[in-house]
């Protein structure tokens, strides 16, 4: 089974290995097509549990600089939607079994049309769907057209996020919770706030169980290794970008990182348990 259940099961195996589930953002044609195929096929192999496929969007909100370099580039060659899909259908041939989320934005989606738009993120083998820029109130209509194809729902959390409104995202949420580690933009940092973990230990509340990951920010194996403590997933995007690029995108310098962000997560066990044998139940 794919969409919710792969989503899902992806979190619990990483539980069952005393870890937080390593999540990877890649934007798709950058910095070609066929690159960009490769380069997730070698995230998987080298031990990411879910991996996020940007689709170059031409204004794309929540991304900083490094991503909007990257999606601005892949507009140029001519990727689009359609071809975002197709590479979802090419990395499938090629083996991967991992979960694969969409990370787009809200036009793209209701120019293609919504039905018919999900409708082709299943077919062509994705799972679910994470759209920044769509606030909760408008959202009932994505959750049920997903809703409807077992797709994943993949809602967005900030620090400012007040409470009721983390239930209510967390209470919609058929994937994981995305909590946001800070009050910004995408991009490695090489410090991240110390409050992020009282944000997310409040998130955990509010989520009853639903999936908590953190990104935005994460660039370094020791921010995963921090994280993990308080997080069931771990999101790096822009930092994966940088270490490809200084590698010339070569594929084993992509697997060594991803390698040591995975290593980076593993929980610090006491008297057997893991601090989240009990969380995930939805």
């Amino acid at each position: 089974m794919r969409g919710v259940s792969a989503v899902r099961d992806a979190f619990r195996r990483a539980r069952a290995e005393s870890r937080a589930a390593l999540i990877l953002y890649w934007p798709v044609g950058y910095p070609d097509l066929a690159t960009s195929v490769r380069l997730v096929v070698a995230m998987a192999r080298s031990g990411a549990d879910l991996i996020e496929l940007g689709v170059p969007f031409s204004d794309p909100l929540a991304d900083g600089p490094t991503i909007q370099r990257a999606t601005y580039r892949a507009l140029q060659q001519g990727v689009r939607t359609g071809e975002v899909l197709e590479a979802v259908a090419r990395i499938r041939e090629a083996g991967v079994e991992q979960p694969l989320c969409l990370m787009t934005y809200t036009n793209p989606v209701l120019a293609w049309g919504l039905e018919a738009f999900v409708e082709s993120v299943q077919k062509h083998g994705a799972d679910g769907l994470i759209v920044p820029d769509l606030p909760l109130e408008e959202s009932a209509p994505f959750q049920s057209a997903l809703g409807a194809l077992g797709l994943a729902w993949v809602p967005l959390a900030a620090p400012t996020t007040p409470d009721a409104r983390l239930a209510a995202l967390a209470a919609g949420a058929t994937g994981f919770l995305y909590f946001v580690s800070v009050t910004g933009i995408t991009g490695a940092r090489e410090r991240l706030p110390d409050e992020v973990v009282g944000h997310l230990r409040r998130a955990r509340r509010m989520a009853d169980g639903v999936p908590v990951a953190v990104g935005f920010g994460v660039s370094r194996p020791e921010h995963v290794a921090w994280l993990a403590t308080e997080a069931d997933g771990v999101v790096v995007g822009s930092a994966l970008i940088h270490r490809a690029e200084s590698a010339d995108f070569g594929g084993e310098a992509v697997e060594a990182f991803v390698r040591a962000l995975r290593d980076a997560g593993r929980w610090a066990l006491t008297d057997g348990l893991s601090p989240r044998s009990s969380r995930i139940g939805k």
